[in-house]
């Protein structure tokens, strides 16, 4: 790893250098374990890890040591695909489906 000191801190290159080397570590680890991260590294390199998780990747987001969240890709939908006539036969309309009963005209037709 590339560092440059100067006299009161680290440098920005210093800074930056780390900040992709944790990045390239974290996505490049293709284990079945689930990556921790921090809330800063996840806040500054958002969209690599949603793409990571889109890829089926499983992320948990810590603060202070503690998960927050755990991020992984939905699971897959368990309802079948609708098949257009697939109740065809199955449904049958009453003689009566479009008279309206005696007393629901009764009631609309009452004064208030």
């Amino acid at each position: 790893m590339f560092q440059e000191f100067s006299t009161s801190s680290f440098c920005v290159h210093d800074m930056v250098t780390h900040r992709e080397e944790t990045m390239s570590q974290h996505l490049s680890d293709n284990s079945p374990d689930p990556q921790k991260i921090g809330v800063r590294e996840f806040r500054g390199n958002l969209t690599a890890y949603l793409r990571q998780v889109r890829q089926g990747s499983t992320i948990l987001v810590t603060s202070h040591d503690q998960v927050v969240a755990e991020l992984r890709p939905p699971a897959p939908s368990y309802r079948p695909r609708r098949q257009p006539g697939a109740l065809r036969g199955r449904i049958r309309m009453s003689e009566d489906f479009d008279e309206t009963p005696p007393d629901i005209l009764e009631s609309m037709e009452r004064e208030l």
